[in-house]
């Protein structure tokens, strides 16, 4: 344990010879996020280096290190971690890559970001996301009924509407009620006694078919 909190100081650049990766790496890397991670470093550069322990054991980074000789990279940035113990070098393998998992997003901010950043020619499918999220992230801002058609939105924690209410839309009536009940129906139909002109008769519910059993 360390009473106070390491700072690493220093980035040095290693020939990707030297490097070892952690034979019980848990976490997998596919070759389109490869590819992907590669496209990245090509537009923005090799920022984030490889973390290494002191025998050059690879502690975070695998990916990157995958990417740069899909690049045909010779030397890689990489910070040396020689204060962590072996059980830590451990440890922090798996929570260098869950940590960030647990983060989240602010949809509406994000939205904003991408469509600023897609005005300025960026190329957004550089950032990861998958194309059709990408897709209705930026159709949500422009007011589209664009949805993923099993997408069903959660139940609300708090109820807007019980039996008895009436919702009057435009030329069109509402109950929330019970359609075999008579009073529920008057009460759709309103006091005039008009008769309503269903579209669909459902008598068999929830099914809608007839069972002979």
């Amino acid at each position: 344990m360390h009473s106070r909190t390491v700072m690493v100081q220093h980035i040095e650049l290693r020939r990707i010879e030297e490097l070892v990766p952690y034979e019980k790496n848990p976490r997998t890397h596919s070759a389109r996020q490869v590819d992907q991670i590669k496209a990245s470093m090509k537009e923005f550069g090799f920022v984030v280096p490889i973390l290494i322990d002191t025998h050059a054991g690879i502690v975070a980074g695998h990916g990157r290190l995958l990417a740069a000789r899909k690049l045909g990279l010779t030397h890689v940035p990489v910070i040396v971690l020689d204060h962590l113990s072996e059980a830590q070098k451990r440890a922090y393998l798996l929570a260098d890559n869950q940590l960030a998992l647990n983060a989240g997003w602010d949809e509406d901010l994000l939205r904003v970001e991408l469509e600023e950043l897609k005005a300025l020619d960026i190329n957004i499918d550089l950032i990861g996301f998958d194309p059709g999220d990408l897709d209705r992230m930026l159709a949500r801002g422009r007011g589209s009924c664009l949805v993923d058609e099993d997408d069903v939105p959660d139940a609300p924690r708090q109820v807007t509407s019980t039996r008895g209410d009436l919702w009057i839309l435009g030329g069109h009536r509402l109950v929330c009620g019970d359609a075999t009940d008579a009073g529920d129906v008057a009460r759709l139909c309103g006091s005039a006694g008009e008769r309503a002109q269903p579209l669909l008769l459902v008598t068999d519910p929830p099914y809608g078919i007839e069972l002979d059993s």
